[in-house]
């Protein structure tokens, strides 16, 4: 049940990209990051108030703070990267890179390495994400860009990884998520200020906004969330790389996307990492939650 969980939190960030690409145009990538965390915190705020019968646990600080700026620190890294050195690269070094990062950081925190099913499955999946992102591409290199698009993957590591540290100390799930991404949400607050959000003053940009708020980030990481409960950070980012193949998916029936034979064989490859982990991942983090190094 967990990584149907992580699995169907991946399926609702894939929506993502064809929402904003049914949104108004000239909306700001950046901008359209910084509202979607602001109304998902408010909505897992609201899930922590309906939530009943859930224990009081006092947030560790280091987590928590840690948790927040890695919310941040990916949208500001990754629509930057994006617009340094390209979609295809900056796509590439954040997606694929994030269960590496995750992966090194959970065995440095319980010195427990994620064991040879991660290791394949995230190899096959990364190999996929690069196909995809490539396919029918021109795009530059710019080492600033890749530099920007690997904090990204390292900043999704990191919240992934202080968010697993506070599961791990018995926080409600809702609490936990509601408490970075509101963190998160105020570090944002000065992109809200200095960036046009003129796009928000249309019924399309409206129902973009709420849509992103609801969907791939308050249901999708609450969903994220429970699957992290129980299974290692660096499992659970590479599960996640489902995202894109739902992108994909979408892309070619909602917008009429006709993905090439590198984006199918991209595709082949990430479900076979996939199922690799689904199928033979059975590591376990069994290192009792008060040892781990993050807070």
């Amino acid at each position: 049940m967990p990584r149907i969980h992580v699995l169907l939190a991946a399926l609702c960030f894939g929506t993502t990209g064809t929402a904003q690409a049914l949104g108004p145009n000239g909306a700001s990538p950046l901008t359209v990051g910084a509202v979607r965390v602001a109304l998902g915190s408010l909505l897992l705020l609201l899930a922590v108030r309906l939530a009943s019968g859930t224990t009081v646990v006092r947030l560790s600080r280091g987590p928590f703070i840690v948790g927040g700026i890695g919310v941040a620190g990916y949208q500001l890294c990754f629509f930057a990267a994006v617009d340094d050195t390209g979609v295809a690269v900056g796509t590439i070094a954040a997606l694929g890179s994030a269960p590496a990062f995750a992966g090194l950081g959970g065995w440095l925190m319980t010195g427990t390495p994620p064991g040879r099913a991660w290791a394949i499955a995230t190899t096959l999946a990364a190999i996929g994400v690069g196909l995809m992102a490539f396919s029918g591409s021109t795009a530059e290199l710019s080492p600033s860009g890749v530099v920007l698009a690997l904090g990204a993957g390292a900043s999704y590591a990191v919240f992934t990884l202080a968010s697993k540290r506070l599961l791990d100390a018995g926080a409600p799930v809702e609490r936990v998520m509601a408490s970075v991404f509101c963190l998160g949400a105020v570090l944002l607050v000065p992109v809200l200020f200095l960036g046009d959000l003129q796009w928000l003053s249309s019924a399309d940009g409206i129902v973009m906004a709420l849509w992103l708020g609801a969907v791939p980030t308050a249901f999708a990481y609450i969903l994220f969330a429970r699957g992290l409960r129980l299974l290692p950070a660096g499992y659970v980012a590479t599960l996640t790389l489902a995202e894109p193949v739902t992108a994909a998916t979408l892309g070619a029936i909602v917008l009429g996307e006709r993905p090439g034979t590198l984006a199918l064989a991209g595709i082949a490859l990430i479900i076979t990492g996939l199922a690799v982990l689904a199928l033979r991942g059975q590591h376990r983090d069994t290192r009792p939650a008060g040892e781990v190094a993050l807070g």
